[in-house]
């Protein structure tokens, strides 16, 4: 768990009931509604192409899918399969503590009013890790998550539901990373990285710098009409 631009531009063209919304970032994330009232994004599709640095990645990148849930929200990850690190001992399915050693994607989603957030792990061997925190301290770990993985022809993809309860209430912001390689080769991968004009000498990846977290709100992909159901695990 490593301790880690939103400048965009519109684009809308009305034609009857029919609207098409095209938000364009400098990291090349694209999301596109489609509805006849403009209220509900059916999914926010996100690509990586950047390390942790700021640096451009150097393979195809790794997508990541929100779509709409009625237990949950669906997170959906196509990426190269790198097979390094090999497989973590645990079971496929299962909660695996230090996942963030081993080849993973993650998401993050935060409430910046209270810097609580959510923090979750997908590997494509099976494993997973769902932690809660705030402001960088851990609340609970190693939650139960819905997760399928399956790795084809060098590429894998997964799909977990993450239950409504886990996410802090008034979730406004949100990164992503992708992790993978050993050693010297170890190569940290973010979604909104740390500008190379920011960046300190002797300074490593550290997924924990919310400053640099960007919008995300539930309601556009669930639509406006939706209210995140309401979590005791926050209260």
């Amino acid at each position: 768990m490593p301790s880690e631009a939103f400048s965009h531009d519109v684009s809308e063209m009305d034609n009857g009931l029919d609207s098409t919304v095209l938000f364009s970032l400098s990291v090349e994330f694209s999301v596109c509604i489609r509805n006849n009232q403009r209220k509900a994004l059916q999914e926010a599709e996100y690509k990586i192409v950047t390390t942790w640095d700021s640096m451009p990645v150097m393979h195809a990148p790794v997508t990541i899918r929100f779509k709409p849930g009625d237990q949950g929200l669906v997170m959906e990850v196509s990426s190269l399969f790198f097979d390094d690190p090999p497989a973590p001992s645990g079971e496929p399915g299962k909660p695996f503590d230090g996942l963030w050693d081993y080849e993973v994607v993650e998401s993050f989603f935060l409430n910046s009013a209270t810097n609580n957030y959510l923090e979750v792990e997908l590997c494509p061997h099976g494993q997973h890790l769902v932690l809660r925190l705030s402001g960088g301290d851990c609340l609970e770990k190693g939650l139960e998550l819905a997760f399928k993985a399956d790795i084809n022809w060098g590429n894998w993809n997964g799909t977990a539901i993450i239950p409504w309860d886990y996410f802090p209430p008034s979730v406004d912001k949100m990164n992503s990373y992708a992790i993978h390689g050993s050693g010297t080769g170890r190569i940290y991968e973010a979604l909104y990285p740390i500008p190379r004009e920011e960046i300190k000498e002797g300074q490593g990846p550290n997924f924990h710098l919310l400053e640099y977290f960007k919008r995300f709100h539930l309601k556009d992909i669930m639509g406006e009409d939706w209210n995140q159901p309401p979590s005791d695990r926050w209260t």
